[in-house]
Order: C-alpha cells, then structure tokens, then sequence
C-alpha cells in the first residue's frame, strides 16, 4: 500500500471490501465478518470516515445501531487498490503450483476454521438477510 501512496491498513482494506459487498452493514456485523472484537472494529470505521471512504449513519430500525455505505471516494479507492491486493495476494506463494496454492488455501482454511472458535474474536460469515453466522 505504501509503493502506491495508500496508507490503508488490511483491516481498513478487508472493512471497506465488505461494506461494498454488503451496503448498509452494521458495525456489529462487520466486526464479526472480518473477525474484529467490537471495540477494535469501531477505531478501524472511525479512520475510514475521517478519510472519507465511509458513510456511517444511524439504522432508522435500531437507533443504537450505526450502519455503513461505501462513499464515492471509498468507491474510487476501492477500485484502484484491489488490482495491487490481487498482485500481493497471487506473489504470497510463488514456488507452488497453481495446484498446490489451492491445496495450501484448502488446508489453512480448515485448520483455521477448526479453531476458528477459540478466537479472542471468532470470524462469522454474513448471511444474505444481514445477520452473522458461524
């Protein structure tokens, strides 16, 4: 991110993909979908609103719930940030096989998965209604 100018963090990156992919998340929900405790999640949203990457209102059904959208700077940043992330991500495991890359990311998502529970902040997957599940 610093060779291109960005001072985004991988938490920031990783918030901003899943507000884009899911417009109108709670913070709640982000939290546990990017497998932050409520607390850490609430500092990492506060620095994408003071870069004007995100919108964070107030959810009209809960008021103590605050909901989040992608701005149209959030948008452009996105966009142009996701081909340097895709280049980092396929540079991880250069000496593999594109076989044995996906054998690799099969047998650490088990492994990570099977303790996925005794995480301080366990990873929950968002349902298409909204809501979070294990």
């Amino acid at each position: 991110m610093k060779a291109i100018g960005s001072d985004l963090t991988s938490p920031q990156y990783a918030a901003l993909v899943l507000i884009k992919e899911n417009p109108r998340i709670d913070q709640a929900t982000l939290a546990g979908a990017i497998a932050f405790d409520r607390a850490t999640i609430g500092g990492v949203v506060d620095r994408l609103v003071s870069k004007g990457y995100v919108e964070r209102t107030t959810n009209p059904k809960d008021r103590r719930a605050r909901v989040l959208l992608l701005t149209a700077a959030g948008e452009t940043t996105l966009a142009q940030l996701k081909p340097v992330v895709q280049k980092c991500q396929s540079s991880i495991l250069p000496s593999l096989s594109a076989k044995e890359q996906e054998e690799f990311i099969r047998l650490a998502a088990k492994v990570a998965a099977a303790e996925n529970a005794n995480s301080r902040a366990p990873l929950l997957k968002v349902r298409s209604n909204g809501g979070l599940e294990q």
